[in-house]
Parts: structure tokens; sequence; C-alpha cells
């Protein structure tokens, strides 16, 4: 068995880690650091709590440790847990700057610890849909791609998520996701042009993002909105030989959620269409199960020697530039290019299905 630490015990470990973990066979939680010991009791009381993650690096029988804390702590975290011996998951984003994506990169290879993101939106049943319509040229070339996550929370609530500082708003919440999917389909864009807004009345952060990836011969949009009552398309996906449409999110978080008791509410009704440019004709497509549970089968795997890094720092240093470029462009009102090396730009790019 591979033991296991959770760092924190908020939304992020106990709604997504601590249940896929105990789900993945092989993998074990061993300790839980968290400053609400009861909470963890009543959901794991065959695990140990410690108070602080400094009980984590020191103990010895530990093998993975998974940080499920704000942003803003990602990298003093996760460096810490390497320096201790440890093999480490973040929870998306593996950092609030590039600077501290590059650091964790580096001390990671630097030791030869695993070093993974949790980009766990890879495994959704859509994405996975449109990960073989575009590996199999349905569309043709893939000329204009849009990639949504809308919502109606008009309420702002009193989360870090919510209140300025590193990590927070709607676009580093949200974006490392629709950014990291963009990469893993079709590669670094040669420009991103961002727009950031917060619309709702009492918001304090970005609530609205609209963000552009400029290829050579295609565009890809990534929209986030915490005020759609009337949510567009999950995906919108046009070719010069098809266009494939999907409604409604991929169940998986509503149903974690709702396990835990959270109010996460229905997921929304999917529905996928095929259109073929020549003849108009529209086709249901089948959209696969999505499984969360593949990142840490993967994890278990690459641990023990018989796989890859589920998501390696290099892609996970690529989204990261993706997400701070965009924010810049907002900034300064500019389409921006990149800010990543030759050698950056060349170990991202085995990660592009389309390019």
């Amino acid at each position: 068995m591979i033991r296991l630490a959770l760092i924190g015990y908020g939304r992020a470990g106990r709604t997504f880690h601590a249940p896929l973990i105990r789900a993945t066979p092989g993998l074990e939680i061993a300790v839980v650091a968290s400053s609400r010991p009861e909470t963890v009791r009543a959901d794991l009381p065959q695990v140990r709590i410690v108070p602080s993650a400094e009980d984590v690096w020191a103990d010895a029988s530990v093998d993975v440790a998974v940080i499920a804390t704000p942003t803003a702590t990602h990298v003093a975290l996760a460096a810490a847990a390497i320096e201790a011996g440890k093999h480490v998951v973040v929870d998306k984003p593996l950092a609030d700057s590039l600077e501290g994506a590059r650091r964790l990169g580096a001390l990671a290879s630097r030791t030869g610890r695993l070093l993974t993101t949790f980009q766990n939106r890879r495994w959704d049943g859509d994405f996975m849909a449109l990960e073989s319509i575009v590996r199999d040229g349905i569309l043709g070339e893939a000329t204009h791609v849009e990639s949504h996550f809308d919502r109606y929370r008009p309420a702002v609530r009193d989360r870090w998520r919510e209140r300025p500082g590193p990590g927070s708003g709607v676009w580093n919440d949200l974006g490392p996701h629709l950014a990291d999917q963009a990469l893993r389909l079709f590669g670094l864009p040669d420009w991103v042009n961002g727009s950031l807004a917060a619309h709702r009345t009492s918001g304090l952060v970005d609530d609205w993002a609209h963000v552009i990836l400029g290829y050579p011969r295609r565009v890809v949009i990534l929209h986030a909105s915490m005020l759609a009552a009337a949510p567009a398309p999950r995906f919108v996906a046009h070719g010069s030989r098809a266009s494939w449409i999907k409604y409604g999110v991929d169940a998986q978080e509503a149903r974690l959620a709702a396990e835990m008791g959270l109010d996460a509410g229905p997921p929304p009704h999917e529905r996928a269409i095929l259109v073929d440019g020549p003849t108009g004709i529209e086709t249901d497509t089948v959209v696969p199960p999505g499984d969360y549970r593949r990142f840490y089968a993967a994890l278990r795997d690459a641990v023990h020697g018989d796989g890859d890094n589920p998501v390696p720092p290099a892609q996970a240093i690529a989204t990261t530039a993706v997400v701070e470029s965009a924010a810049r462009s907002a900034k300064e009102r500019r389409a921006v290019a990149l800010a990543l090396t030759d050698e950056e730009r060349a170990a991202a790019a085995p990660a592009a299905l389309e390019s």
C-alpha cells in the first residue's frame, strides 16, 4: 500500500481527494493534517489526525503528501514536502505564479521526487469525448473551440477564493482547468488575450473571465462566469468538416459533493450533438462516463515505477503561464505572448493532440 497524507480538509480535500484516494486500490490515507479534527474524525475515524503539515514531514511512513490547501500556500507546502522526501500531489493550480511553479519543478527534478498536479477535469467524460473527436479528425481541422464554465452564483461567499489575494477570483479558480484542457488539445498558443471583470454587486474579485488563445489557424475561447442563469454550451467546436456542441457539465463534481452533504444541486442534463458540414445532419453523440479515479490510479502506478506521471511539472508550468499571461493581458489591455523559455516550450509540447 502507498501511504498518503492529506494536507487540508476543506472542500478540495474532503470532496475530491479523500473519496478518490479511498476508491483507488493500492492507496491508503494514513494521516490528515487539519485544523478541523472533528470533521475529519466523523468522516475518517480510522485515520490519524495531526494539527500541522510539519507533523507529516517527520513521518517516515508517509510516501505521498497531497496538498489540498488554499492556492497561496501551495509552493511553500509542496517544497517542504519534497525536501522531506515525499512525493507530492498539489491540488490545481500547482502555484499562484509562474516563478513558483518553476521553483517546484526544479526542486522535484533535483531531488528525484514525483510532483504532480490534480488536473482532474482531464477525466471529465465530455472532455474525453472532445479529445477523441479532435484526435480522430472528425471535425476536420478544428478552427474555433469554446470551453465554458458558466454558473449562477449571485451571492458572494465569505471564503478565500472570493476575497482579494493570491489565487483568488474565478479565473484563478477555473482558469487552470480551462487552460489545461486547451493545452492538451492544441498545445501552446502564439498569444493570449484576456478580459476579467467583477459583475456581482458586492464582488471583490473577478467573477467573469473571457480569454482567447491564438493559434496560426485556430482560436480557442475560454470563458467562466458566476452570473449565468442560462449557461452556454459546455463545449462548442467548429472545424472544416463538422461541428460538435455539448450541453451540460460532467456530473462527477456534483455527485462527489452530494456524498459529503454539500449544496451541489442536480447536474444539468448532458447532451452532445455532431453537425455534419456538407449535409447539416445532426447526430446525437455518446459522452463516455468520466472517471477522476484515473488520476490516482496513474499516480499509484507512477510511484511504483509502472507508469508515467499523470500531470508532469512541465505541463503544470505551461498551464500556469497561460493563467498568468491572461491576467497580465487583462491588466495591460493587450495580447501577450507566453513567458516560457525554449526548454519549457519543448517540454510542454508533447501534451498536445493536435498542433
